[in-house]
């Protein structure tokens, strides 16, 4: 399936997710896809994006596993159906926008926590997913440069 559509898939259900366990459910799923993206994006992807890839990989894998894997079926996991990403920049749009609605639920989950543990976990998966946010904007400055770059050297006829 193709990224964005998977990205749009995940924010719809992390935007009806009701409940701590579903919505960390949706978290990792999330966090999941962004691994999957950023991996992706360091194999095949423009070749001026690799290494922030890399980073986006790990940090989102940070995300994972700070959060306790979902019971899912291979099926249900979202990152296993990526099997196209075919503009860069409307994935990293749309990526940043869903690691926004992660870090948004987390707030909400930590803020009604009634132990220290699930504070904390969603503390450093707030922080995951803010870092990781950051490398899908760095990504997106590059293509910005690149594209600026390419209309100085070829000016339109």
């Amino acid at each position: 399936m193709e990224a964005v559509r998977l990205i749009l898939t995940s924010r719809r259900a992390l935007a009806g997710s009701s409940g701590v366990p579903e919505i960390l459910t949706e978290v990792w799923q999330a966090q999941a896809l962004a691994q999957a993206i950023g991996s992706r994006l360091a194999v095949s992807g423009p070749p001026e994006l690799r290494g922030e890839a890399l980073g986006l990989t790990e940090l989102a894998g940070r995300g994972c596993g700070v959060l306790e894997a979902p019971e899912l079926d291979l099926g249900e996991l979202r990152a296993a159906q990526l099997t196209e990403l075919d503009d860069a920049r409307q994935t990293l749009l749309s990526l940043g926008v869903l690691l926004a609605e992660v870090g948004i639920a987390l707030v909400g989950i930590a803020s009604g926590a009634d132990d220290e543990g699930t504070y904390w976990q969603c503390m450093e998966a707030i922080d995951a997913a803010d870092e990781s946010r950051d490398r899908v904007r760095e990504m997106l400055r590059k293509l910005a440069d690149r594209d600026q770059l390419r209309d100085q050297v070829l000016p339109e006829r």
